[in-house]
């Protein structure tokens, strides 16, 4: 299970700012065909806001800039993206395998206690035994998962009576690592090109997921590389 909330995109100031700094090393700002528009709200003025279009030639420059490597499209280090995550611990592993990006978490050192655990806490999607036909034996993740919940809660309320560190401690080194994680990420189109490629076809479902997030971002070609490349009108 992923929830992807609360998400944050990169400015039209700030796109036409990549823009120009992209254009810097051959000073080729006049070659430069993206702009900035006033865009108002249907129902409301007051929501109105600046939207930023790349124009064709920008696009060809950053599509052929991305084919020729990390080191040449560093405006793709420029476009950052905030969001919210709420996702299993097993995938937060594997998350921090990509190091350009800055995470602040919920933290289960200080707050593992703040509530009742509960299954809803949990990535459990897979677990086939929500099934009415299950046999006794393949009921069996069903029982571990409730045993453990069991545990958890009992080990919590000791601590909040006791506040006995050793209570804590049973949290702690029980809490399976399908346990839901909200964190608050940042990250940019560089380090989403790097997802995108060695996640696309991952295993686990919530990679997959986050692809399909990805695909939704303003010019996502320039991460997925689906783009038609043309030649650069550097």
């Amino acid at each position: 299970m992923i929830k992807i909330e609360n998400v944050v995109l990169p400015s039209a100031a700030q796109w036409d700012a990549v823009i120009r700094g992209m254009r810097n090393p051959m000073n080729s700002w006049e070659k430069s065909d993206s702009y900035i528009t006033y865009v108002e709200d249907c129902d409301t003025a007051e929501t109105a806001d600046y939207e930023f279009f790349v124009g064709e030639n920008d696009l060809k420059l950053m599509n052929s800039l991305a084919d020729a490597g990390s080191a040449h499209a560093k405006y793709k280090r420029m476009l950052c993206v905030l969001c919210d995550i709420v996702a299993p611990m097993y995938w937060w592993k594997e998350w921090d395998t990509y190091l350009h990006t800055v995470r602040n978490s919920c933290s289960t050192m200080h707050k593992i206690q703040a509530k009742k655990f509960d299954l809803n806490d949990f990535s459990t999607e897979h677990l086939e035994w929500r099934e009415e036909n299950m046999t006794w034996g393949q009921r069996i993740p069903l029982r571990n998962m409730e045993n453990t919940i069991v545990c958890l809660n009992q080990c919590r309320e000791k601590y909040l009576e006791t506040k006995e560190k050793m209570w804590w401690w049973q949290m702690i080194q029980l809490l399976p690592s399908s346990y839901n994680q909200r964190s608050t990420v940042m990250m940019n189109y560089e380090t989403l090109t790097a997802i995108y490629r060695w996640r696309r076809n991952h295993k686990l479902d919530e990679w997959q997921a986050f692809c399909d997030w990805i695909e939704t971002l303003p010019y996502s070609e320039l991460i997925t590389g689906k783009g038609v490349r043309n030649e650069d009108k550097h």
